[in-house]
């Protein structure tokens, strides 16, 4: 969003300052609102609150220390990039990338195999019955992915990455086709749809990710009694040797994966690329195949559980119960409805990781209230003990249609006819967290969105400032009173905006 910077007026903020202590040390403060964002003013702490404390911070207590942004490198973003000139490119990538630039990104994400934003489908071995994999390959992914991920290395050479597939190649699943269920976006058979629920039955629909983030219900509303892995032995080691093929191969370009997750979102039942698993051949694979060929070939490599998209904890509780299972597991990964169970399971298994694996991608609408959404996701994976946050899409095209029609928001917009891009409001919503937050600063304290609408996180970084994020998502403005040790931060916050305190 390139915003002539304007005047921002905290003059009730300011006169209340003033009286209660005009000699005080003053400090950054940064707000966003609709078409005016990142507006520079001074603030300070007080000695007195001058409304009632939203949140008491504990100087000696933390939630977590956090690690690293993250981002997907996918083929329609590189596209997207090249609709643009060298110098915009290389503005994006600083800005992206860059320890210096605006989102300092660290971590990145790669799809195994093609995802639902890949120009077309495809696996690194479609050769039936390859079980000695003497036909995998990477060679579609040094069209796009690598040249993206080597574009950004020249920003930040130190970036690691972990990867996830979205579906095993065909050949490995039940039915023979990438996607999970048909729909006038692939060419699967409806005929094949009963395998999703087999003998129970019930009726299939393709768009019900869609639903996703309404938070008013069970996603998926049935759970899947057929995994479209193939359960036979051959076929699942195969697959788990797949992945350290994948690993070996992304080494040999200078990429380094550190970490695998065995299943992008297996609780959607997708017409694009997924797969589908039940606990039991979750566990069987990871416990029985994917964990120990790790811890043999690739020791280095942490094996986390997940992404789980899924508010159905009973199950997610299933699956970590194994106890021989938990002897490979490093953390855990949560995205969508997956964020309503993050707080109980980690309060559970308090010696794991746990990141945030997707941000959540919205309906291609690229408006200010996007931005306000992706400001609270963030409160709340911090807030609930995330090391990392991963992005989706960071940069898409026009209103960011995937193969299979699904309109998604990104970070950066990018007018492929006027060959031109806007940094969105959801970017300006990153940049108030990932500008200040990064890798070794602990997150102190939190307060949910709730109902008023004001989410703020604390944190602490390696320098030893204070650093507050608060959004105010109503209509009118509303006060803001933090206690930090004996002092007070203390101001007004205007409707619909985002803000970010730093205190040296």
């Amino acid at each position: 969003m390139k915003t002539k910077l304007k005047p921002i007026s905290f003059c009730g903020a300011f006169l209340m300052l003033a009286a209660i202590g005009a000699n005080a040390q003053s400090y950054n403060w940064i707000s966003s609102t609709e078409g005016d964002v990142w507006q520079q003013a001074k603030i300070s702490l007080q000695s007195k609150p001058i409304g009632t404390v939203d949140l008491t911070v504990n100087e000696n207590e933390k939630i977590v220390t956090f690690k690293a942004w993250g981002t997907t490198f996918n083929e329609l973003d590189w596209d997207a990039l090249g609709v643009l000139t060298r110098n915009e490119q290389d503005e994006i990538l600083h800005n992206v990338f860059s320890p210096e630039g605006d989102l300092r990104i660290t971590r990145g994400r790669i799809s195994m195999g093609a995802n639902d934003y890949a120009r077309s489908w495809y696996s690194c071995d479609e050769v039936e019955g390859d079980f000695e994999l003497r036909y995998f390959n990477i060679n579609r992914d040094k069209q796009a992915i690598i040249p993206f991920i080597r574009a950004a290395q020249k920003y930040n050479p130190e970036l690691t990455f972990w990867i996830s597939p979205w579906s095993p190649p065909s050949w490995m699943k039940i039915h023979g086709d990438y996607p999970v269920l048909s729909s006038k976006y692939n060419n699967l058979s409806p005929q094949l749809d009963y395998l999703l629920y087999g003998n129970i039955g019930g009726k299939t629909d393709p768009d019900e990710m869609k639903l996703t983030g309404e938070r008013n219900g069970k996603f998926p509303r049935q759970l899947a009694t057929t995994d479209y892995m193939i359960q036979d032995p051959r076929y699942l080691q195969t697959y788990a040797n797949s992945f350290c093929k994948f690993i070996d191969a992304y080494k040999e370009q200078g990429i380094p994966i550190d970490m695998v997750i065995y299943q992008n979102e297996a609780y959607s039942y997708t017409p694009y690329p997924g797969c589908a698993w039940t606990a039991e051949g979750t566990i069987r694979f990871n416990k029985e195949y994917l964990g120990p060929t790790l811890k043999r070939l690739h020791p280095e490599v942490k094996l986390y559980l997940g992404t789980f998209n899924t508010n159905r904890q009973d199950h997610v509780e299933k699956i970590i119960a194994d106890k021989e299972l938990q002897a490979y597991i490093s953390g855990m990964a949560f995205q969508w409805e997956g964020r309503e169970v993050l707080p109980s399971i980690r309060q559970q298994h308090p010696e794991w990781d746990y990141i945030c694996s997707e941000s959540e991608c919205g309906w291609g609408s690229f408006d200010w209230k996007a931005g306000e959404h992706t400001f609270e996701l963030m409160n709340h994976y911090l807030g609930n003990g995330c090391k990392e946050y991963t992005f989706w899409n960071f940069i898409l095209t026009d209103n960011g249609e995937s193969p299979w029609g699904w309109k998604q928001n990104a970070l950066i917009r990018v007018d492929s006819k006027a060959r031109t891009f806007t940094y969105t409001p959801e970017y300006y919503a990153v940049k108030h967290y990932a500008h200040y937050i990064g890798a070794g600063t602990e997150v102190i304290a939190y307060k949910p969105e709730g109902e008023d609408k004001k989410p703020v996180l604390v944190v602490r970084t390696p320098e030893g400032k204070w650093v507050v994020m608060a959004g105010n998502f109503q209509d009118t403005e509303q006060s803001l009173t933090l206690q930090i040790g004996k002092r007070y931060l203390n101001a007004t916050l205007a409707p619909h905006s985002m803000h970010t305190f730093e205190m040296r």
